[in-house]
């Protein structure tokens, strides 16, 4: 705690010509002799800080000073701009904190990643529905959307958003969602009409356990998909998932939810697929490749 004061009281100090020692002990929740004492240590860490007394004084760093290994390592240093970097990209703060950080740093490290929340084409509702239930949950503000689930239904939700969530490709929202009284996870693309509301729900108790699984039936399943879409077979499969078969194609076994878009997605391979268990999802696949060849009949 004493570590984060101090790397606080330095930013504040950059940021500000001049701060009293009552305006950091209000600040930081401390005594004013607490404040001395942090002024000692950091004079002490050969870092340029001074105090001046009278009407005008107040404690000060010298103007020129760059916070460069005083404090933090390498690695910390590091770390704190990845946080603030990944934080910009996400637009979850602004490119001038960065900026700032960088500059206490005295270090001029390129960007090394970009992200792109569009999907293909020119549509821009991904990035700014991810934008809207971001301010939201800075704000505490309760939302409300139309939800599309894997069964095909829509239905409209009331939610106090809490977290934005990140898992295999997909940005999900963590929130409690008032018409059923309970937590819930909202898959962001299926989020539609999305609207901030003047409400807020003060007596939900937030609960950091995130379940990413539904209570959706599990079954094991093998798929025996061809050589040629091998760039999907490690896209989307963990390894200890993969065998390599004679004929150079790919048995994937894996423990998935089943539901409607666990069959969109053996459909979506095409005849470059086919399941060999269980017998019932054969079944179910053959069905609806019938009902989907009539639609060109």
């Amino acid at each position: 705690m004493k570590n984060s004061r101090l790397f606080g009281i330095i930013y504040i100090l950059l940021s500000k010509s001049r701060v009293s020692a009552k305006e950091l002990a209000k600040y930081f929740e401390v005594s004013v002799r607490t404040i001395y004492r942090d002024v000692e240590t950091l004079s002490m860490l050969n870092i340029p800080i001074y105090m001046s007394k009278g009407k005008n004084g107040g404690i000060s760093l010298l103007e020129s000073y760059k916070l460069d290994k005083s404090l933090l390592t390498e690695k910390e240093q590091k770390d704190i701009l990845f946080s603030l970097e990944s934080m910009e990209k996400l637009n979850i703060s602004d490119n001038s904190l960065f900026n700032k950080v960088k500059a206490i740093f005295d270090r001029c490290d390129s960007s090394w990643f970009e992200v792109d929340f569009n999907v293909w084409g020119d549509s821009n509702i991904y990035k700014n529905n991810f934008e809207i239930i971001k301010n939201a949950i800075i704000n505490k503000k309760v939302i409300k959307f139309m939800y599309f689930n894997t069964k095909g239904e829509n239905s409209s939700r009331k939610v106090l958003p809490i977290k934005l969530c990140f898992k295999y490709n997909s940005w999900y929202l963590y929130g409690y969602d008032s018409f059923k009284d309970d937590f819930r996870l909202f898959k962001i693309m299926r989020i539609k009409d999305i609207n901030v509301l003047d409400e807020t729900l003060d007596k939900v108790i937030v609960t950091d356990k995130i379940i990413f699984e539904d209570n959706t039936k599990r079954i094991n399943l093998k798929l025996e998909i061809n050589k040629n879409l091998s760039y999907r077979v490690y896209d989307e499969f963990d390894d200890n998932c993969i065998k390599t078969l004679d004929n150079g194609n790919f048995l994937v076994e894996v423990n998935i939810p089943e539901n409607e878009w666990l069959y969109g997605y053996i459909l979506s391979f095409g005849e470059y697929a086919k399941v060999i268990s269980p017998n019932y999802i054969k079944e179910i696949i053959f069905d609806k490749l019938n009902k989907s060849l009539k639609n060109y009949i």
